[in-house]
């Protein structure tokens, strides 16, 4: 087995955002064995697992939220000093705080804002947990996309649109793009 190492490069968040059901989680965990298929060391971190930990004690208003991608990028922080890459799979779903999260995170290393783009409907096709039906049938109060904005992004560092794409080929979409910007040397690893 390789020894994990992440050599001649800065290290970098990928920070994934979109709606419940984008396909964030999914692409994350085929980016995380690509990269290490390659020898990077990296951490992958994902909203619902913070949400069980860290962020247990938060809900889901506008304030808890924004407190939530706050924890989030302060733990990407730490591992960006540490020298790790970072898969951050968090629906994010404000302008401010994905702004505040790149702020916080660029004195550590690169920060690469990717939206997941799949649309509402498609998301509720996706939705195995069923939350989106509950949160249309008022059990979820808050939940992005039905009755809590979800601000797409104006100006991401990469925009993926998911809809007919499965997360290997989106996978191999963000993996080119870190080759393209000096992130990244090779070819990812990943087969389209």
């Amino acid at each position: 087995m390789r020894p994990m190492k992440n050599i001649d490069t800065k290290p970098f968040v990928v920070w994934l955002t979109g709606l419940s059901g984008a396909g964030k989680t999914s692409i994350a965990v085929e980016l995380e064995q690509a990269l290490r298929a390659q020898g990077r060391a990296l951490v992958r971190l994902d909203g619902d697992v913070l949400r069980k930990g860290l962020c247990r004690d938060l809900g889901f208003t506008a304030k808890d939220r924004a407190e939530n991608i706050r924890r989030a990028a302060e733990v990407c922080g730490l591992l960006l000093g540490a020298g790790q890459f970072v898969l951050a799979a968090f629906i994010s779903p404000f302008a401010a705080e994905r702004a505040q999260a790149r702020a916080l995170l660029e004195p550590y290393g690169r920060f690469y804002e990717v939206f997941v783009d799949t649309p509402l409907a498609v998301a509720e096709q996706r939705d195995v947990k069923g939350l989106y039906r509950r949160a249309r049938a008022g059990e979820i109060r808050h939940f992005t996309g039905i009755d809590s904005p979800y601000e797409v992004p104006t100006a991401p560092d990469l925009h993926l649109s998911t809809e007919g794409e499965t997360p290997a080929q989106s996978a191999a979409r963000v993996l080119a793009f870190l080759t393209l910007v000096g992130a990244l040397t090779g070819d990812g690893g990943i087969k389209k």
